[in-house]
């Protein structure tokens, strides 16, 4: 009963080996005004479905919106997408998000981030850093569905928040940890 673990377990390593360097090079194929139109496409969904998110948008200075990011692993895990840079609604930059973990875990998934940089230092250090990696920086706080804080102007303590969303498929780690937030310029 091991074999079809096996097969399963070859399939996506040879998926992550095979489609990360593919997903990166047809994500910096699409144009501006594609990621664009799919950024501010996917926050509209985020908000709809996530109340606190509106909250955030809200009191943002800027959103930096992940439409479709590709992760699987097995033990050894990449993921990688492209994203818009929103400030008051239009684009202000284009960034990849890309990463590799090693550990516990196999699986693979399509989800959106939506990243909400809550005051104008830590818009400042994406913008003159080239990006960053998760971990060094800002301060960044993931809001995951289960947690039940409220969002209000007393609990904003950090200055970022990230929303993971639009899950689709089998994974069990959303985490922004061994992330790199790099500037693009798609055509």
């Amino acid at each position: 009963m091991t074999f079809p673990c096996r097969s399963l377990a070859m399939a996506v390593v040879a998926m992550a080996a095979v489609s990360g360097p593919l997903a990166v090079s047809s994500a910096q194929a699409r144009s501006a005004a594609e990621i664009t139109a799919e950024g501010r496409h996917a926050l509209h969904r985020l908000e709809a479905r996530e109340p606190r998110s509106r909250f955030f948008a809200s009191h943002a200075k800027a959103v930096l919106v992940f439409p479709s990011i590709f992760k699987a692993g097995l033990v050894f895990g990449g993921e990688s997408g492209n994203g818009v840079l929103l400030i008051n609604g239009r684009p202000a930059g284009f960034y990849n998000l890309s990463g590799g973990t090693w550990g516990l875990q196999v699986g693979a998934e399509k989800f959106s981030y939506a990243v909400f940089f809550m005051n104008d230092s830590a818009l400042r250090y994406l913008r003159k850093s080239g990006g960053f990696a998760a971990g060094t920086g800002p301060s960044i706080a993931v809001i995951n569905k289960g947690a039940g804080a409220e969002a209000n102007t007393t609990t904003i303590t950090k200055d970022v928040y990230a929303f993971p969303f639009n899950e689709k498929g089998l994974m069990a780690d959303l985490t922004l940890q061994g992330t790199k937030i790099s500037p693009i310029h798609p055509h």
